[in-house]
This record gives C-alpha cells, sequence and structure tokens, in this order.
C-alpha cells in the first residue's frame, strides 16, 4: 500500500536542531542505531562505522524489500553514511580513531571494555577530543554485569519482564518488540541531548552509559515500584491491570474490545452506554479499589451486555460517550488506523527515484520539523568520502557537507 508523504520536501531545506553535529556511530543491531537515527532525523550527520561483514540486522531475514534490504535493517539506519573500517587494518584503525577525534558525538555498544585495545574508548578518544560526548550502551552496565551478554530477550527475563507477560497459569512470554533495546536507545538520545546541552554552556564534555537492564528497572515503571516501593511481587496477569478495572480485552457479539475504564466518571458512563446504569451505584463496584478487587464479579456483568453488539458497534458508542476504548488491531491495521487520523506514519527516505518506505520520526516540530534525506546505506557506501574528509584538514565537529 502506498501512502502519502508524512512531509512533504520543501524547495529550500530548512535548519534543523542538531544541524552540524557529527556523529561517530560504532554501534550495532538496535539499541545504538536506533538512537543514531533519531539525532540523524533532526539534523546530525552520521557516520555508521561498520566492520567488512556489516552491522548484523542486514541478514536478519525475513522480511526483506523488494530490494533485498532486510526491513530491520530498514527500520533504523536512515538519515546515516555508512563507512567499512576494518580496526584489524591500522590504516582503518588510524581512520576510526580519526573520526573519534572530529566528532561531537561517539556512541558504542561494543561489550564492557571492548574498544580500550583499539583506541576508542572514552578515555582515549577524551585524550584527542577533550569536548566529546561519548555514550556507551551495554547489557548490563560496566561493573559486575560487564561480562553478561546484552541481549534484549535475556534483558526481558532476568529484569522481570516476563514474569509478567502471559497468562496466569502459562508460560511468560517476550514481548513482541524487542522492547529494552528501543527504551535504551531513547534513554541514550536523552543523556546526549543533555550532555550537548551542558557542554554548550560550560564546553565541557562527558561520557554517558546507559544499559538495558537499567533501563528495565526505570521502564517497569509501576511494576518496579510496586517491589520497590510496596514489598509487593507482581505477577502475570494475562490482559487484566493489577490496579484497576475495567482495563482489559472484553468479549462483543464478534471480537474482543479493549475496556479501559480508568477512573469513576468512565465507569458510569460505561454503564449508562451499556444500559446498565445501576452498577455505577453499587456499592460493590463504586470506587476502582472496588472494581479491581471484585472482578470476577462485574466482569460477567459487563460481558452480557458487551456480547448483544459487535466491537464496532461499541467502539463508536463509547467513544461518543467518552469511554476509552479500542480494537486488537494487526501492525497493518495500526498503520492504516493512524493514517486515518491524520498521524501520517509512512514517510519516503532519500532521493527521488531511489526512496524507501519508512516510519516518521515520532517527534513534531512546529519550526525544525525532521527530514528524510537518506536512505538506509549500502554497506561501505559513503567510505571514499568519509576516508577522503578524515584526510583533509578541519576542525573536530565539521561536517562532511561541509569538508569532504
Amino acid at each position: 500500500m502506498m501512502f502519502p508523504l508524512a512531509q512533504q520536501p520543501e524547495t529550500t531545506p530548512r535548519a534543523r536542531p542538531l544541524d552540524g553535529l557529527v556523529v561517530a556511530d560504532f554501534s550495532r543491531v538496535l539499541a545504538g542505531p536506533y538512537a543514531t537515527m533519531l539525532l540523524a532525523d533532526m539534523g546530525a550527520e552520521v557516520i555508521k562505522v561498520e566492520s567488512p561483514a556489516g552491522d548484523d540486522t542486514r541478514s536478519w531475514v525475513p522480511p526483506v524489500r523488494p530490494d533485498g534490504v532486510s526491513t530491520y535493517y530498514a527500520a533504523i539506519n536512515r538519515n546515516k553514511k555508512s563507512v567499512v573500517l576494518d580496526f584489524k587494518d591500522s590504516n582503518d584503525l588510524a581512520a576510526a580513531q580519526a573520526l573519534a577525534a572530529r566528532a561531537d558525538v561517539v556512541i558504542e555498544n561494543f561489550k564492557p571494555g571492548g574498544l580500550k585495545r583499539f583506541g576508542l574508548d572514552y578515555a582515549s578518544v577524551k585524550e584527542r577530543n577533550e569536548s566529546v560526548i561519548y555514550c556507551s550502551i551495554s547489557g548490563f552496565g560496566t561493573t559486575e554485569g560487564s561480562s553478561l551478554p546484552g541481549y534484549d530477550l535475556i534483558v526481558q527475563a532476568m529484569s522481570g519482564l516476563m514474569s509478567l507477560t502471559g497468562g496466569p497459569e502459562g508460560s511468560p512470554y517476550r514481548a513482541g518488540i524487542s522492547v529494552f533495546d528501543v527504551m535504551a536507545g531513547l534513554h541514550s538520545t536523552i543523556g546526549i541531548l543533555a550532555a550537548l546541552r551542558h557542554r554548550d554552556q560550560t564546553g565541557e564534555g562527558q561520557s554517558v552509559e546507559t544499559s538495558l537492564m537499567a533501563s528495565a528497572m526505570s521502564g517497569l515503571v509501576n511494576q518496579t515500584s510496586a517491589y520497590v516501593a510496596g514489598g509487593v511481587t507482581p505477577h502475570r496477569m494475562g490482559n487484566a491491570h493489577p490496579s484497576l478495572f475495567p482495563y482489559e480485552p472484553l468479549p462483543t457479539a464478534d471480537d474482543d474490545l479493549i475496556v479501559a475504564a480508568g477512573n469513576n466518571a468512565q465507569f458510569r458512563k460505561l454503564c449508562v452506554v451499556l444500559g446498565v446504569p445501576e452498577l455505577a451505584d453499587d456499592p460493590r463496584f463504586a470506587e476502582n479499589k472496588h472494581r479491581t478487587e471484585r472482578r470476577e464479579e462485574l466482569r460477567p456483568l459487563l460481558v452480557d451486555r458487551l456480547r448483544t453488539q459487535s466491537a464496532g458497534y461499541w467502539f463508536d458508542k463509547l467513544n461518543e460517550a467518552g469511554v476509552p476504548n479500542g480494537p486488537i488491531n494487526s501492525i497493518k491495521q495500526g498503520v492504516e488506523y493512524a493514517q486515518k487520523l491524520g498521524l501520517e506514519p509512512v514517510v519516503q527516505v532519500g532521493a527521488p527515484g531511489h526512496q524507501v518506505p519508512g516510519v516518521r520520526n515520532p517527534i513534531t516540530f512546529s519550526a525544525t520539523p525532521p527530514q528524510y534525506d537518506l536512505a538506509p546505506p549500502k554497506l561501505g557506501e559513503h567510505t571514499e568520502e568519509i576516508l577522503a574528509w578524515l584526510a583533509a584538514p578541519t576542525t573536530a565537529g565539521a561536517s562532511t557537507k561541509e569538508k569532504a
């Protein structure tokens, strides 16, 4: 399916928040590349350093695009330039060190300490580039957890997330995406931007560290708080919410419908629409605490009414009344619904004639909108350009656009 552009190209390119910023991206797979793509969307010039074998996600298939490119790789690598550098080659290693010396930001997700032997760790880079912002992403931190493999699935298991996912009597499940890789990428982006703000004020660079496990502890929000602040160990409840009811899928005459009546007023509206207004005044269900404690009593009373009509019927009626609800869509239906809402989820990335579809940056700026200039690069597509830039005299932070 073809979607209209989320952003029509302008005749005169507009400035973006991070224009002129050079990012040396020594990361691969997901957390780091996701962070650098967000920075690139906002104007940073991201130079993606790859080994001769390339980023692992280039070969993570299926699915693939008609041109053979992995959709996984394409999802997180737009607006970047790819340079192939083999650290075992002395010339390539020197180029990598020169790149780190010129960059405003260096980001890497090697095993903690793994870049030290190449002179690309923070201490070594700082000697040549005192104001650098150097972001390291690991699985479990750089101390006692430094030897543990940083795979999202392992963090989902060890953080406790999988103990919450799945049916009460069934097996634990992983989330449908690498949720902590994405969170760590977002936290890395936040940390980098904060460090850049500090550098703008003081001229001082610094090291920024994130890890999937730390992102998990923060990202589990109310569930980790339940234990830390309340001494309660959460458990699997399927699609039910530990603190709210109704806040889960409920069956209708055809499909399940998510009903999320999160307060007393919404619950009262729900009862009115369902034709059982007396339930809102029933002392058993008058407050959220009571509804949650007596969910097994209340659920069949709501389902009995919901089963009289289709999910589509109730979706319209409940929305009219101001009761949060929604169908359980496929990814295809989700993208199409976002388009219907005017969120313009799909953009065309790259130069005309060489564009590939992608998902738009989720942030809307009134003055400095993201742009989608470069399609995800082929392996080593910009190697000659980058090496020529590195060979030319310049200053730290100078863009390849200006100096190549």
